[in-house]
């Protein structure tokens, strides 16, 4: 079982046991949706095979087509322009810095390599996705496309040099690289956040309530709330002077 599938499992494990729930509401998702996203993934990475574009390049739909669709769908959900752009310019820097160790740093052959060179690539594309990122979801987003992207940058480098090198997109290797990256990105946004806001006294949305896919102000329903309830008591209070006037009239 590889890595990335074992990351979809506890993560799983985190929404059944509603843990994750706040990370989820940040990303836009319910635990629903993320259950079914996440089995689809690994059930379609398991069970479909590669899909060939040409002779040089394929695609897994788990491992590929599933994970671009959730990042597309969450960069789609930033609320600012600026979050897209930190998304954008993250993602290209990550991708690019993937390639980079990959191509002149770490070593080509696999027996001079200590440490999975996968792992690498999956860490460091979290860490730069969240350095300039900085939202959980433009550094999710930074961190899936960013993988992805370096195997974009292979494939252009392949094609220039005349190289028959297949490029696959969520390959067993890739797949787990984007899954460190995406899930790495994501926690330590989470851990930094959560770090800052206590440090600030609370929330920074703690007036704030979770509505249909966006964080929605509470005061205003507090001050409609109090108005309501304001409304009422001056109703009643006349309705009881209306009765006492009567009262009077009818003495008279």
């Amino acid at each position: 079982m590889s890595l990335g599938t074992i990351l979809l499992i506890g993560i799983t494990v985190l929404i059944f046991m509603g843990l994750a729930e706040r990370v989820l509401d940040r990303l836009r998702l319910s635990d629903k949706a993320a259950i079914t996203i996440i089995i689809a993934m690994v059930l379609a990475s398991i069970f479909i095979p590669d899909i060939n574009i040409t002779e040089r390049v394929s695609f897994n739909i788990g491992g590929f087509i599933i994970p671009m669709g959730l990042a597309i769908y969450l960069f789609v959900k930033a609320e600012t322009g600026k979050e897209k752009w930190r998304a954008v310019i993250a993602a290209i820097v990550a991708g690019t810095a993937i390639w980079l160790v990959q191509r002149y740093v770490l070593p080509a052959e696999p027996e001079a390599q200590r440490i999975d060179p996968n792992y690498v690539y999956g860490i460091m594309g979290g860490l730069i996705a969240y350095i300039l990122g900085r939202s959980r979801r433009s550094a999710f987003v930074a961190g899936i496309v960013g993988v992805f992207l370096s195997d974009t940058i292979q494939l252009v480098y392949n094609i220039i040099n005349g190289l028959n090198t297949p490029t696959r997109y969520g390959g067993a290797g890739a797949f787990d690289t984007a899954m460190i990256a995406g899930v790495l990105a994501v926690i330590i946004a989470e851990v930094v956040g959560e770090t800052r806001e206590r440090l600030q006294g609370g929330t920074s949305k703690k007036d704030m309530h979770f509505e249909k896919g966006h964080f929605v102000s509470s005061l205003g329903n507090d001050d409609k709330t109090f108005r309501d309830k304001k409304d009422n008591i001056i109703n009643i209070s006349l309705q009881q002077n209306d009765k006492n006037d009567g009262g009077d009239q009818d003495e008279k």
